[in-house]
């Protein structure tokens, strides 16, 4: 799973994932991509530009301490940031980058890729492995799954118990079929991200 930390959307899949995960034995292996990178010469990239602080930071927890770091991190930003719908501030991304670092058990000092181009050549590459197998038109989150990589799927909640099996099973379905291209419709209100921590094990969603 390629993820940018600051995509609501990315969270919600990464949540879903981590429900499959409670009741499947599925490896779910976390990599960072760049909507600023995948936008840049575009109309929204002085607006991403603005707030890739957050795949830097995962980026360099990538690369020092590996994919399962980068995956708690990332659960204790998205808990933080993700508490409720809105548009974070920069003082919030950096404040929720730092405490997911201290939550992880990682160095506090790792915020400081936040503000350093230090780690753009390993996100762009990161970035180039997400969408290559996919194509351009698309965003984050980009799931590899049984050698077939896809854009989405784009959820506005966390499906819990044997809803997030049934469309999970339904996604590979669809991902194996080589004729299969895209399904879409009108999102028609603001994603619902909030996610217990337990999962649906303490009822997380009504």
């Amino acid at each position: 799973m390629f993820v940018d930390p600051i995509c609501p959307y990315t969270w919600v899949a990464a949540c879903w994932l981590r429900e499959v995960g409670r009741r499947r034995p599925v490896d779910v292996r976390h990599h960072v991509m760049s909507l600023h990178l995948l936008n840049a010469g575009g109309v929204l990239e002085k607006r991403y530009a603005a707030m890739v602080g957050p795949s830097r930071v995962a980026t360099a927890v990538l690369q020092r301490h590996g994919g399962d770091a980068m995956r708690d991190w990332h659960a204790e930003f998205g808990h933080r940031i993700f508490d409720r719908w809105r548009y974070p501030s920069p003082r919030e991304y950096r404040a929720a980058t730092r405490e997911a670092l201290v939550a992880a058990g990682l160095p506090p000092g790792l915020a400081d890729a936040a503000r350093s181009d230090a780690y753009d050549d390993t996100l762009r590459q990161g970035t180039d492995e997400a969408i290559l197998p996919v194509g351009l038109d698309v965003g984050t989150p980009v799931i590899h799954l049984d050698g077939v990589a896809f854009f989405g799927p784009i959820l506005n909640s966390v499906p819990l118990g044997d809803a997030a099996l049934r469309l999970f099973d339904g996604v590979r379905l669809l991902a194996a079929s080589p004729d299969f291209f895209e399904l879409k419709r009108t999102r028609t209100s603001p994603p619902d991200v909030w996610y217990s921590r337990g999962g649906a094990h303490e009822g997380a969603l009504p």
